[in-house]
């Protein structure tokens, strides 16, 4: 089971980045769009429930076809009520996971996006609890 770091929350006030007013094409850009800068809070962008959003970094391989890969850092939002098909972290018998939640007439489980990875299905005695919702993803390439 891949580990996750100790929830930490997040740093108050505002996370300013340069953005573009455009959308990203897969051509290439106009020259001029590079003067045309303006600045943004990713933190409003991102966040609804600031008091309830924990960042987490992911380590392991288990959701890599979710795009999110080992040494991932997840924003993860307990005020929103999990559903079928939500990327949760959830405490599985004391051990924190990153997985796609699935209900069902049968009950749920925990399912990895990598297929040497087999699927959560709780067990009889098994402690499993769904401690909140991946709001966003945040993958450093090139390290």
């Amino acid at each position: 089971m891949p580990h996750l770091s100790t929830p930490q929350p997040l740093p108050p006030g505002p996370l300013l980045v340069n953005a573009l007013p455009a959308s990203v094409q897969a051509g290439f850009p106009s020259p001029a769009e590079d003067h045309q800068v303006e600045r943004i809070d990713l933190m409003h962008q991102l966040i609804k429930h600031p008091q309830a959003t924990f960042m987490l970094r992911v380590s392991g391989q288990s959701m890599r076809d979710a795009g999110i890969m080992d040494g991932s850092v997840v924003l993860v939002d307990k005020a929103i009520q999990p559903e079928s098909g939500h990327i949760v972290i959830a405490v599985v018998d004391g051990d924190f996971t990153c997985k796609t939640l699935q209900t069902g007439a049968d009950g749920f489980r925990l399912v990895a996006a990598n297929p040497d990875f087999a699927d959560i299905v709780p067990s009889e005695g098994q402690t499993i609890e769904v401690w909140g919702v991946v709001v966003a993803s945040i993958v450093q390439h090139g390290t």
